[in-house]
């Protein structure tokens, strides 16, 4: 019998389109697993009747002779930052708890109209700020990953931690992410999957709950770059509700995938290898830059110089607009309401604020505020745009020289829980390397390249030109079928 969580996305899709087996088949089975696996704490939500009634969708339409979606059959797991009809979309926050929009985010209804299925909302850092999934209202994600010979729990990586946990342990055939600094690829790197952030604009922002809004950008994880390639097909395309939505012909990115990169160049920045750097991390960018040339391409040096400038200056931008966006959250008009007796609308206001948002966005809320007010606004936030254009110019530059890049994803492993939580500094550093493509909104993603010596997962990051996400997939394809990465976390939960 088949064990149909062990597919991905195009052997679901496939073997539904061609009658090998029921989407109703495969959604019951996913649905099982999502149900025995309490433990990881991935899903805030369950919604098996969603992913059944979408299989049914799919099965009738097969039986009818009707053309199929591309994701027809599929059942994945959605980040709780998309709002989803009628379903709780809280983006893991005590504010949001119970709120159900009467209204689809574009991204979602698109994976619908292609025949996907939801399995559920997926657990995340709070408003999508945290790089471990330990800030959600709704409890820690754990990682099916541990340290060989460990008992001990390690974090998915965040924000999107609950869609590569769940991906990771085969509880839905991908997921959706959103990534504003690195949220996307540095949870795939620590668990072992592929993630893709497109072109910032790609897909629409409309309906998706704001976190920084020049920096937000949804995109899909699953196991393989194929999957990423079909999903990301799926979600993306032209919003007229979002003004920040790319009018351009979303392409066939699946059907050109190619691994031969022969004539391509693949720029190292110089300025990504850094003092203290881990042995590991660095032996498995060595080991990349050694698949690209078997795959055909020329490896070159180039400089990012403002790159050490990246992550102080997207700490001062992301703040700054999450304290601008999260100021609609007032006990008003929808969500939590904190009214003491006696209290007036100010008294309101601090209340449901302190109840509602955890340390962590209360501490980026104070910070973007911080930097937004009289006499700091141009000291800081004015200074952080200035830097953020030179980052962009750096990208810019180098393109004359190589047609993709390629870095760490991250500077570590997954880590333990708790290990970090103590020392936002230490937490922010996780996305030293994924920042400087999210502020020069960038295609950018991370795909498995192999496990440390504690048994762990280690990702590679490429980074493409604009639109490019081409170049970015068949970079990563090339290092894929290289890597030969087909490590999976043995099953404890």
């Amino acid at each position: 019998m088949t064990d149909f969580t062990q597919l991905g996305v195009k052997a679901i899709r496939d073997g539904v389109a061609g009658g090998d087996f029921t989407a109703r088949e495969v959604a019951e089975s996913f649905n099982a697993a999502v149900e025995g696996a309490a433990a990881l704490n991935a899903f805030i939500v369950a919604t098996p009747d969603h992913a059944l009634a979408a299989a049914d969708a799919a099965d009738t339409a097969r039986a009818e002779g009707k053309t199929l979606g591309k994701m027809a059959g599929v059942p994945i797991g959605m980040k709780d930052l998309f709002c989803t009809r009628g379903v709780q979309s809280a983006a893991a926050s005590h504010i949001l708890e119970g709120f159900k929009p009467q209204y689809e985010s574009t991204v979602s209804q698109n994976l619908w109209d292609a025949g996907a299925g939801m399995l559920g909302k997926l657990n995340m850092d709070e408003f999508a700020m945290g790089s471990s999934n330990e800030t959600s209202y709704f409890g820690n994600v754990t990682s099916p990953w541990r340290k060989s010979g460990s008992n001990t729990d390690t974090v998915p990586g965040g924000s999107s931690g609950g869609s590569s946990a769940a991906v990771a342990a085969r509880l839905c055939a991908a997921a959706t992410g959103t990534d504003t600094g690195g949220s996307i690829r540095q949870p795939a790197a620590f668990t072992g999957i592929c993630g893709i952030k497109p072109t910032y604009g790609r897909c629409s922002r409309w309906g998706v709950v704001a976190f920084a809004s020049s920096l937000d950008q949804a995109g899909p994880m699953a196991r393989s770059v194929e999957d990423c390639a079909i999903m990301l097909e799926a979600m993306a395309g032209f919003d007229p509700k979002d003004s920040t939505s790319l009018d351009r012909e979303v392409p066939e990115w699946s059907a050109h995938l190619s691994g031969d990169l022969t004539g391509k160049k693949i720029g190292i920045p110089r300025e990504y290898s850094m003092d203290g750097m881990d042995a590991e991390i660095l032996a498995s960018w060595e080991r990349g830059k050694e698949w690209l040339r078997d795959a055909g391409a020329e490896i070159v040096d180039i400089s990012l110089p403002h790159t050490k400038y990246a992550l102080p200056t997207y700490y001062i931008i992301a703040p700054a607009e999450a304290s601008s966006n999260l100021a609609r959250y007032d006990g008003v008009r929808y969500g939590l309401r904190d009214l003491p007796e006696g209290a007036g609308l100010q008294d309101m206001y601090a209340a449901t604020r302190a109840e509602g948002f955890g340390d962590e966005v209360k501490r980026r809320i104070l910070i973007g505020t911080y930097v937004l007010s009289a006499g700091f606004y141009d000291a800081y936030y004015n200074q952080a745009q200035k830097v953020r254009t030179l980052v962009s110019q750096d990208f810019a530059n180098v393109w004359a020289e190589c047609d993709a890049i390629l870095a760490p994803t991250t500077p570590t492993a997954a880590f333990a829980p708790g290990a970090q939580s103590d020392n936002p500094l230490a937490m922010y550093l996780n996305d030293v390397f994924a920042v400087p493509a999210s502020l020069a909104g960038l295609p950018a993603m991370s795909v498995p390249a192999m496990l440390n010596g504690d048994g762990l997962p280690l990702g590679l990051q490429l980074i493409g030109k604009p639109f490019d996400e081409q170049g970015v997939l068949n970079a990563g394809l090339a290092i894929q079928e290289r890597a030969g990465f087909d490590h999976a976390p043995e099953k404890w939960w």
